[in-house]
């Protein structure tokens, strides 16, 4: 007997429609079709229909069912048929779909409600399922591989920078502000049609130019002018009497120096090579409770920027004449460089103790600059002094502090210090030691300072008689160690607050003077020219090594002044310090002189001198300094070349000659031609020919002398393209050595 077999299939794929899927899924999204297909043929068995169909939910005529209590009675026995085993994980997957929970707790029902059925796959439940940790994990590192590009895509967008522009700055530290390749800088001149290198300078608006081409913000630093400015504006207004600066200026040898020895009672003359003062010193007396700092300058015709900036940073000038020299030419001169800084001036006439001392003619000869005295119905005060015999010495501290009260000079005494360097040096086993003469303010130990380029902590402070003292008050002259390299003379100094402003001021200063160097070489869009000079002059090359800085700046001076049109003297090197083995390597690579001012070189610099025969020319007084330059840039002028003519020959015919090639038959037209002489020849007027004459030939013997008249034949050296009508011009030359 067969048997028919029931099978649950779903209706929307054997006889529904997909309209009706969608409309019964619209309906009830956990909803199923579900409906029972008879099959065509008898299953095999003794199977009764009855037996082998279930109960089966309700089907509705759209598509939804209501599910019953009882769906599906549990088995008292075990089900081992498969067809039975899968209807009832459709008929518990329902349930779970339903919100019912009959098969909760049981074991392997997790398992079971992963797997995927038709009906779990029609319902969307395959969305709402639990995921495996392996599915989050995958889900996590997806998540973590898109939020990576992102970054990448946020980290590729280019970054806008805030770029600090100086007034020049090379391609280079452009670049590096920019954040940016120097090539790609560089580029992008090249399309703007500019040729640039790496260590090229660029002028600011060039600089702000690409700076914005590049999509960064430029910035204009503040100078350090500027800066230095505020930090001066910056100062309190509890201002105080402080003793006034006096300058004692005049010609050489007049006595400036003496007076101060005087006052000071102490020898300084005897301490300078030659009697000259070669430096800029500072002194403070006390005279009836007040204080007085003078500065002495030197009188040298050299040493015209010392007192420039003696006279600059004085509130009084003493201007020493000697009665019996009277005024002159470096005595004009500090004049006008009081006048030009408007300083009062007190004139002391100096020597009058000497027999031919005339005061009277001193002050006559000074009414043409402007210099009247009281007695005269002016305003200068005039006093007539003499070191040797103390004459009036005391009169004349009393008309500087009369003057100086006049002033009624006032400072800041509880501000930061600031100042101006006199001098600088390095000292051995002190190392840089800067000469300060201090303005406003207090300088106390352990302030941070700047000195020009340099800057420092004040280490020790030194006053002008050789004692430590731990704070510095204004008008006051002290040595200051703690600097970080040698200061120049006339660098102002400051203090500030830290240690971090004053590397940043340093800094500042030290690239600006690094840009102005550069300066010449700047390129900008506006010009661009060639910097290619034809070289028309021989240079003497010089280095330079002193003891202190104002010394080696009045020794550049002198220099500069020594002119000629066919030689000049180029400074490559102006230190201070001992002569040292790279000074020594320099000269040699340079083929330089090598000058040592008041210094000595260090003994491995003698043996590496000595080995390389480099002349080391040691000098304590500068005028022998600039004879010693004279006489070398001398040395490389051509000497003066005299030439006298001392007969002409006129070529007639031109022969043949066996063993001597061409010879050309001359007539002496005038003077005479010997066979030693020099000579040239003459084409139309040009000089086709300069040496000596080989051989000249008489009637086919040689001869050493022809005179006016006689005809011979001659033979030049090297030469023998001659031409009838010719001219050879025998002449003699005499040279000359040239001095400057």
């Amino acid at each position: 007997m067969e048997n028919k077999k029931t099978k649950l299939t779903l209706s929307g794929i054997a006889k529904k429609s997909i309209e009706n899927i969608e409309l019964a899924k619209t309906q009830s999204k956990n909803s199923v079709v579900i409906e029972k297909k008879t099959s065509k043929f008898s299953p095999r068995g003794n199977f009764s229909k009855s037996s082998s169909v279930r109960s089966k939910p309700a089907v509705s005529t759209t598509g939804s069912f209501t599910p019953r209590a009882n769906l599906t009675p549990k088995p008292s026995s075990p089900i081992t048929n498969d067809y039975e085993k899968r209807k009832l994980a459709e008929q518990r997957a329902t349930r779970r779909l339903k919100g019912e929970s009959g098969d909760k707790g049981k074991p392997g029902t997790k398992k079971r409600e992963l797997k995927l059925t038709v009906s779990r796959a029609l319902s969307d439940e395959i969305e709402a399922r639990s995921r495996s940790m392996a599915s989050l994990k995958r889900a996590k590192q997806k998540e973590n591989r898109e939020l990576t590009k992102e970054e990448i895509q946020e980290n590729l967008k280019p970054i806008k920078r805030d770029v600090n522009i100086s007034e020049t700055i090379t391609v280079r530290e452009l670049a590096i502000r920019m954040a940016e390749q120097s090539s790609n800088v560089i580029k992008h001149l090249l399309g703007m049609g500019v040729t640039v290198t790496i260590n090229q300078s660029l002028a600011a608006d060039t600089a702000e130019y690409l700076v914005k081409e590049f999509g960064h913000n430029p910035i204009k630093e503040t100078k350090a002018e500027e800066i230095v400015k505020k930090i001066k504006e910056s100062r309190s207004e509890n201002l105080k009497n402080r003793p006034p600066i006096i300058t004692v200026m005049g010609h050489v040898d007049h006595g400036k120096t003496s007076v101060l020895d005087v006052l000071r009672s102490a020898s300084v003359v005897s301490g300078e090579f030659g009697g000259i003062t070669q430096h800029i010193g500072a002194y403070q007396i006390n005279y009836n409770s007040n204080k007085l700092t003078f500065i002495d300058t030197p009188g040298h015709a050299a040493f015209t920027e010392m007192r420039a900036r003696g006279s600059k940073l004085t509130d009084i000038v003493v201007l020493v004449v000697a009665a019996d020299d009277g005024v002159k030419p470096q005595t004009i001169e500090s004049i006008k460089h009081a006048q030009a800084a408007k300083v009062p001036i007190v004139v002391a006439i100096n020597k009058c103790d000497l027999p031919d001392a005339d005061p009277k003619k001193i002050k006559n000869q000074l009414l043409e600059y402007e210099l009247i005295a009281e007695e005269l119905s002016g305003d200068t005060l005039m006093v007539e002094i003499s070191t040797k015999t103390n004459k009036n010495l005391d009169k004349l501290v009393e008309s500087i502090i009369l003057q100086a009260e006049i002033l009624d000079l006032k400072t800041d005494f509880e501000s930061q210090a600031t100042g101006i360097v006199l001098e600088s040096k390095i000292d051995i086993g002190r190392g840089p030691v800067a000469s300060v003469i201090i303005t406003s303010g207090t300088l106390k130990k352990g302030d941070y300072f700047v000195c020009g380029l340099k800057w420092g902590k004040a280490r020790a402070l030194i006053n002008d008689l050789g004692k430590n003292i731990d704070q510095a008050l204004p008008a006051s002259p002290i040595e200051v160690l703690g600097i970080n390299g040698a200061a120049n003379a006339g660098d102002d100094f400051l203090v500030l607050n830290n240690e971090k402003e004053a590397k940043s001021l340093s800094e500042t200063r030290t690239q600006e003077a690094k840009d102005g160097k550069e300066g010449n070489s700047t390129i900008s869009f506006a010009t661009q020219e060639s910097a290619f000079k034809e070289k028309i002059s021989e240079d003497l090359n010089i280095i330079i090594k002193s003891d202190v800085h104002g010394s080696s700046e009045a020794i550049k001076g002198a220099i500069s002044q020594i002119t000629h049109e066919e030689v000049k003297a180029n400074i490559i090197l102006s230190d201070i310090g001992m002569v040292t083995e790279s000074d020594v390597s320099l000269a040699k690579a340079s083929n330089a002189a090598l000058i040592a001012f008041n210094v000595k070189p260090t003994k491995e610099a003698k043996v590496l001198a000595e080995k390389e025969k480099i002349v080391i020319s040691s000098y304590n007084i500068i005028y022998e300094v600039l004879d010693y330059v004279k006489k070398r840039m001398s040395g490389l002028l051509a000497p003066d070349i005299k030439e006298e003519i001392v007969g002409t020959a006129e070529i007639l015919e031109i022969f043949k000659v066996s063993n001597a090639g061409k010879v050309a038959g001359t007539k002496i037209t005038e003077g005479e031609i010997l066979s030693s002489s020099n000579a040239r020849l003459i084409r139309d007027g040009v000089i086709i020919y300069t040496g000596k004459i080989g051989s000249i030939f008489r009637e086919k013997n040689q001869a050493k002398q022809v005179s006016m008249g006689q005809e011979c034949g001659i033979i030049l050296k090297d030469f023998n393209d001659y031409q009838k009508k010719d001219i050879i011009e025998a002449f003699s030359s005499t040279s000359t050595d040239r001095m400057i």
